[in-house]
């Protein structure tokens, strides 16, 4: 071979890493296209993600109610007047700790009715 030869030779040399590594950073600049099973599976998960966020907040405000009531009938136990407001602060603690979990079922219940139809469609669609 002379020396042009050399020069014009195509060399190629294939790694299955870098096409999988090319394939993985080419994807994520891609459009996301979200078939119907995903879309099915993040509605479901909406149902109860919005119901364990609100029993979440009620829960931790009926907590620390509850601390706040312990609090003055531990701390101020000397002062008749401080124990008792301790004792119904106590008390409104503990019932909103208790409609932590009502307020679960309710508000998985209305978000089910109101997602319902949207599921229904979608899985009259998947199932033909």
């Amino acid at each position: 071979m002379n020396e042009d030869q050399k020069n014009t030779t195509f060399q190629y040399t294939y790694s299955s890493k870098e096409q999988e590594e090319l394939k993985r950073i080419r994807s994520k600049y891609l459009p996301k296209e979200e078939n119907k099973m995903e879309l099915l599976r993040r509605l479901d998960a909406q149902v109860t993600e919005k119901a364990t966020m609100y029993s979440i907040i009620v829960g931790v405000i009926g907590t620390l109610i509850l601390g706040t009531g312990m609090s003055f009938c531990m701390v101020w136990a000397d002062s008749v007047f401080v124990f008792a407001l301790g004792i119904i602060v106590g008390i409104i603690g503990m019932v909103s700790l208790a409609m932590a979990y009502p307020i679960y079922n309710r508000t998985v219940k209305k978000e089910r009715e109101r997602i319902a139809p949207e599921i229904l469609r979608l899985t009259e669609e998947l199932m033909k």
